[in-house]
């Protein structure tokens, strides 16, 4: 099913994916906040950081056709988390940039029971089905094992070594992975 904007409604087992919506900000602020779910995505976010981040994931359904999703559980309104495909620009290198990037991110009380593999396997399947099968590309915190995990289980493989700067001027060190056409 597709809604007025273009973005799937997309239903699994156990889930419902869906367009962001406003009333969802705050609820995805809480979170990318949360201090165990927080520690694999750089520094804290402000309230102006993720309401770009929120934007960002958005407008790409709009100028891509594809982006980010609320993630609930089915017959719950209260999203778990966020998951998609979005285009974004974080400048990591031609090799990075201007691609599809996939990313998933769940409240802890509902990781390890597989809920952000089955989001991330739907997606997948819609974007190849919808977009066409391509290269899409991902950033993992080399210490966040379960999501190295899993970006392996979806077909990821790390391609190299990434720094992206953080809040304090120094850099982190990210792996970059990419999922070539399946």
């Amino acid at each position: 099913m597709i809604n007025q904007t273009g973005a799937p409604l997309i239903e699994t087992e156990r889930l419902t994916l869906s367009l962001p919506k406003v009333e969802d900000l705050q609820a995805s602020f809480a979170i990318v906040s949360d201090s165990e779910t927080q520690r694999y995505l750089g520094p804290q976010p402000t309230r102006p950081d993720h309401f770009a981040r929120f934007l960002r994931g958005v407008g790409s359904w709009t100028l891509y056709g594809y982006g980010s999703l609320m993630v609930r559980l089915k017959g719950s309104s209260e999203p778990i988390g966020t998951c998609g495909i979005f285009h974004s620009w974080r400048g990591l290198g031609e090799d990075f940039d201007n691609q599809p990037e996939a990313g998933w991110i769940l409240m802890p009380d509902h990781v390890g029971q597989g809920l952000a593999g089955e989001a991330m396997r739907a997606v997948l399947s819609w974007f190849d089905r919808e977009i066409g099968p391509r290269r899409v590309v991902a950033l993992i915190d080399p210490a966040n094992e379960p999501s190295l995990r899993l970006a392996a289980k979806l077909g990821f493989e790390i391609f190299r070594d990434g720094l992206m700067p953080d809040a304090e001027g120094s850099e982190e060190r990210l792996l970059l992975l990419e999922r070539i056409k399946p």
